[in-house]
């Protein structure tokens, strides 16, 4: 049989895996704190892709929609303006994640991955229920072939069980499994997503429908990332890199915060230590900021997640040493409580303690294991009377976070805690102020007129070495900061 010239192409094109196709249209299942910037950025920087966020959470789809974009539901500098430019032109937020699904050429999943809570590896392994979930919604949608890409924070070789659910309950199409770890640091994010240090995408290396789909998202990735800055590698080398950067920032955290224990007993100061180690080219010198502890959606979970696979595999060695920068970070956390109470005359019951932050870090929203959170169930426990001041955390959330913990009925959490609209407000008639969080803003305090309005002794506590001792003490207050 012969074929004639544009038979033969015909042919040809219908060969072409859809992998090998320029991406369209992107959806993205999940509009939290690395589905939402991301997505934004991916719009902002390639405006012939459609880029459509999707949510069940009917309340976060409304705000991220909110005509005020200053109301969108994640507060980092700079990303109102990137939604504001690109939304409504090829940024979309919907809850139909049906419709999106069936119209993407790539999904992302970019869903919750919490500590499970429940069963075999309770309080250690991710929760992959929403993984899963996802999977199956994608298996049973999809009409045409596919690239699915993790966002989330995963295990490694989830990928594996992904493709498993996919082959096995959809509808005949082919899909592609990426790794595309995220290593945004939230306050920083949108800065990190426009210069990234590195972009990783882990694919199937050794097949050409993989390495297409690689190139897929490389193509997305380059309109304004540089090949030099684009990382790619096979799936299960990515996802475990994402646990070990974070396991190794975290432990950076927990080496410093056991450094200013013992400066405080040898009086040496941590931040003079930490500044000389720094100054080593082998160091370097971030991550050694003594504080009450991190916080933040990944570093304990992604660190006990680490600790459950090497136990799994019977590393215990392994999972010992990672297991102990999370001990360090706990005991970090209770030390500057007890510290609290001990210089409250070993007493705060009926004691105003005011906290100034709740956010886990400055410059975002987020409360995810914030050190606040534990400093004030620790000090509630012992009947000191709390009122939280954070510029950016509302009251629902602040109390959402202590009723989560379960330690007291929520009606009791309503009675002993309290939230106002201002530092000064927190800190009138107190006994304590703790500050929890290095917003910039409680550096410029009227702090002459907050101790005015304090009782007497007026003590401050320095959670996150942000202020000067020297002119606060001058003021008149008994001060103390971690590590001095």
């Amino acid at each position: 049989m012969e074929y004639n010239h544009n038979e033969i192409s015909a042919i040809a094109e219908m060969k072409i895996s859809v992998f090998f196709m320029k991406v369209k249209n992107i959806c993205c299942i999940g509009a939290g704190y690395v589905g939402g910037p991301t997505m934004a950025i991916i719009a902002q920087k390639s405006p012939e892709i459609n880029v459509t966020v999707v949510d069940i959470n009917e309340k976060r789809i409304a705000a991220w929609n909110d005509p005020d974009v200053e109301k969108i539901p994640i507060y980092e500098p700079g990303l109102s303006e990137v939604v504001a430019e690109a939304r409504g032109r090829n940024l979309f937020f919907s809850t139909d994640v049906d419709a999106a699904i069936d119209a993407a050429d790539m999904i992302f999943i970019s869903v919750n991955t919490p500590t499970k809570t429940y069963g075999i590896g309770k309080g250690m392994a991710a929760d992959l229920k929403y993984i899963e979930l996802c999977a199956r919604q994608i298996a049973r949608v999809a009409k045409n072939d596919k690239i699915i890409v993790e966002k989330s924070t995963l295990p490694v070789r989830t990928a594996e069980a992904l493709k498993r659910i996919l082959d096995n309950t959809g509808n005949g199409v082919n899909f592609q499994i990426l790794s595309n770890p995220e290593f945004l640091a939230e306050g920083t994010a949108v800065t990190d997503l426009h210069k990234p240090d590195r972009v990783l995408i882990g694919g199937d290396l050794d097949t050409e429908a993989g390495r297409e789909a690689i190139q897929a998202l490389v193509d997305v990735y380059g309109h304004w990332v540089s090949d030099d800055n684009i990382l790619t590698t096979n799936v299960w080398s990515s996802e475990l890199s994402k646990l070990t950067a974070n396991a190794f920032l975290a432990q950076r955290v927990s080496s410093i915060n056991a450094m200013s224990e013992l400066c405080e007993v040898t009086e040496a100061d941590v931040q003079e230590v930490a500044k000389a180690i720094g100054m080593d080219s082998r160091i370097g010198p971030k991550f050694l900021k003594a504080s009450v502890g991190f916080g933040g959606s990944c570093f304990q979970k992604d660190i006990l997640n680490l600790v459950y696979i090497a136990k799994s595999f019977g590393l215990n060695e392994v999972a010992d040493y990672w297991e102990q920068v999370i001990l360090m970070n706990d005991h970090q956390k209770r030390r500057f409580a007890a510290k609290i109470v001990k210089t409250l005359f070993n007493t705060v019951s009926g004691k105003k303690i005011a906290l100034l932050g709740w956010a886990f870090k400055k410059d975002t929203n987020d409360t995810r294991e914030s050190a606040a959170i534990y400093v004030a169930d620790y000090l509630l426990n012992e009947q000191a009377e709390i009122v939280v001041y954070d510029p950016k955390v509302t009251q629902e959330q602040i109390l959402a976070d202590l009723d989560y913990l379960g330690t007291r009925s929520e009606e009791e959490n309503r009675k002993l805690i309290s939230v106002v609209n201002s530092a000064q407000e927190a800190c009138e008639a107190a006994h304590a102020v703790a500050v929890m969080t290095e917003w910039d803003a409680f550096k410029t305090l009227d702090w002459e007129a907050i101790y005015e309005g304090m009782l007497k002794p007026a003590f401050l506590f320095d959670g996150r070495r942000l202020l000067d001792k020297e002119a606060l003490t001058a003021i008149g207050f008994e001060f103390y900061a971690i590590g001095s």
